[in-house]
């Protein structure tokens, strides 16, 4: 077991045998892809109402993807719950025994996730984009993955999803609770975000989703940090909160 192949194997055992992590996963996809063919509706529904200007400058893959914001929710509360469950029901003390190298563990429950979200947000990502774009169609404005940025905008939405649930397994394993754990993603990735981008200099460019959210948009905002700078930033406020959790995780008592 204590091979990292058998702990990658039992940690996916794990993962997908519990139904909250399963069920989580699920809402991921349908927020991602409910939330995209809604909003797309709508727009389509009120185009000969919008403004000219508005229509200029209509960017239909934004619009398609628009179901990220809520499945990033979902996709960090999965990261919560896959390090959260295992500390109150007390497993957490069995898998330590089976594997006395922490870091292993961490390093198996991070991997495990990346690859399931990754499949299932590119997947429903792929999704989204095509069913916003045939409901737009009647608009004429509609966009294909021949386009320029899109295919790199449909990919970095699965990218973008999967890095929040990296966040909310490193918040998980810092906090240790899931409820503190959750309300603590909420703050860093819904609450400081717009508070952020108050502040004066530009700062607020740098601060979580902020930055990551650049890597699913097919034009560049004036001042606004590159696709994929913003989302190496958003990698660094993940890596450094992964970081504090496995020094604490190798101190602390299970």
């Amino acid at each position: 077991m204590n091979s990292m192949n058998g702990i990658l194997l039992g940690e996916w055992t794990k993962m997908r045998s519990v139904r909250s992590t399963m069920w989580t996963l699920l809402a991921t996809a349908a927020l991602m892809i409910a939330g995209g063919a809604v909003f797309s509706a709508i727009m389509a529904a009120s185009w000969d109402n919008l403004a000219p200007q508005i229509a200029a400058s209509f960017d239909a893959t934004s619009i398609s993807l628009f179901g990220a914001g809520f499945a990033a929710l979902a996709a960090a509360a999965l990261g919560v719950l896959v390090i959260s469950g295992e500390y109150r029901t007390g497993m957490i003390r069995t898998t330590f025994l089976a594997v006395p190298r922490r870091l292993h563990v961490l390093a198996a429950k991070a991997a495990v996730l990346t690859v399931t979200v990754l499949t299932v947000t590119a997947g429903a990502s792929l999704v989204s984009f095509l069913a916003g774009q045939a409901l737009l169609a009647p608009t004429g404005s509609q966009a294909s993955l021949g386009d320029p940025g899109v295919l790199r905008a449909v990919l970095g939405t699965g990218l973008y999803l999967t890095a929040s649930g990296l966040f909310g397994l490193a918040v998980g394993a810092l906090i240790r609770h899931a409820a503190g754990a959750i309300v603590a993603v909420i703050g860093l990735i819904f609450v400081l975000p717009p508070m952020a981008s108050a502040l004066p200099g530009g700062w607020g460019r740098y601060v979580t989703v902020n930055a990551g959210q650049q890597i699913m948009a097919t034009r560049t905002a004036e001042g606004a940090l590159g696709p994929w700078t913003g989302f190496g930033v958003y990698c660094a406020w993940i890596a450094v909160t992964m970081i504090a959790a496995a020094v604490l995780m190798n101190r602390r008592d299970a």
